[in-house]
């Protein structure tokens, strides 16, 4: 059985509460609470230096703090942020996107979601400040403890890094348990991509790839997710429907309704929206990038992301692999946000024990 030491205050990091959309929101958002269901006794504050949406019903035992209350506070990761975890009483902080105070005054967890940043800056040209940051974070030993979403970023960031591979430690993320097949008849068939438009979700290449498809068979692609800056944004034509950001009570029909979920990205550091179509039963074609391998196992279809005639081929046949519907909602079944949220509880212990030395 596992065991926990009782009544700790977290402060998890909300900033990424800010925008509308995303994985690391995502993971932001159903952590917090899955870690106030799991742990009744604890207590979760919310934290940031800008407004972010209060959750609606939240468990008793998560917590909204406020922002800078003077102007010497609005150095928030030198000052501000410490003094309303001494306001609230928090023991540790849990940095959900890169970032952990400056200053170890007390234990802090980071999750580095994966190493986009330093692999190539045309992939976020505006992460020069993280890409600075949150290196001197992880080699300073600023932050006591790490998590990273799969053994294959965990061994990345130790190699890069030159980590104490017991301060990193790899915590699989879930889809939320909304994500359920859904019984739907669409219009018409189509391919889907779910995620944030960006350079490496190789959205040029899908689009590519499907205009090929689309000489022999008559079938839309639909593009859904926020686009970030500096995305060029995609032209219009017959058959390509572009969403723009679907909120989370809409992805799981699309999910459902789609001939297959489409997720060919150069890279990543766990690949939710793989996941969340499997729970909902669709057949996934994705890259062959090392953590979307972990995570999807033998229930996807895997392809090489820089071969396009690959890609046409395999959405080609995705009609022909309804057997894989069940294997993929069963794969999805072994992740779970309790055991998240347990795992990730521990690293806090760990955190603090390490800290205490």
């Amino acid at each position: 059985m596992l065991s926990y030491t009782s009544l700790v205050t977290i402060a998890i990091d909300a900033t990424p509460l800010t925008v509308p959309t995303g994985g690391v929101m995502r993971y932001t958002s159903t952590l917090a609470w899955a870690l106030a269901q799991r742990f009744p006794d604890d207590e979760y504050w919310l934290l940031s230096d800008q407004r972010f949406p209060r959750p609606e019903a939240p468990p008793r035992n998560l917590r909204c703090g406020e922002g800078p209350r003077t102007a010497s506070e609005r150095r928030w990761w030198l000052w501000g942020l410490d003094r309303e975890m001494s306001r609230r009483s928090a023991e540790l902080f849990h940095g959900t996107d890169f970032s952990v105070p400056y200053l170890p005054f007390r234990p802090t967890v980071m999750t580095l979601h994966d190493l986009s940043p330093w692999l190539d800056p045309a992939w976020q040209p505006n992460a020069s400040r993280v890409r600075r940051r949150t290196r001197l974070l992880l080699q300073g030993r600023i932050c006591t403890m790490i998590l990273t979403p799969t053994e294959a970023v965990r061994r990345a960031a130790i190699e890069r890094f030159r980590l104490d591979p017991d301060r990193v430690v790899a915590v699989p993320l879930a889809a939320a348990e909304h994500f359920r097949p859904v019984a739907s008849a669409p219009p018409a068939p189509y391919f889907l991509f779910v995620g944030t438009l960006e350079p490496r979700k190789n959205i040029a290449r899908l689009i590519e790839a499907w205009r090929e498809l689309r000489k022999k068979q008559d079938v839309e692609l639909v593009i859904a997710g926020r686009t970030r800056a500096g995305f060029e944004p995609i032209a219009a034509e017959p058959g390509l429907r572009v969403l723009g950001a679907v909120s989370e009570e809409e992805l799981p029909a699309l999910y459902s309704g789609a001939v297959a979920c489409v997720y060919p990205s150069l890279y990543e550091g766990f690949g939710l929206p793989a996941l969340e179509a499997m729970q909902c039963g669709a057949v996934v074609i994705t890259s062959r990038d090392p953590a979307i391998m972990e995570v999807t196992g033998d229930a996807a279809v895997h392809v090489d992301a820089t071969d396009t005639r690959a890609l046409a081929e395999a959405l080609g046949a995705a009609s022909g692999l309804g057997a894989l519907r069940e294997k993929a909602i069963a794969r999805a079944q072994q992740f779970s946000w309790q055991r998240t949220a347990e795992r990730t509880r521990e690293v806090y212990d760990e955190a603090r024990r390490v800290f205490g030395k």
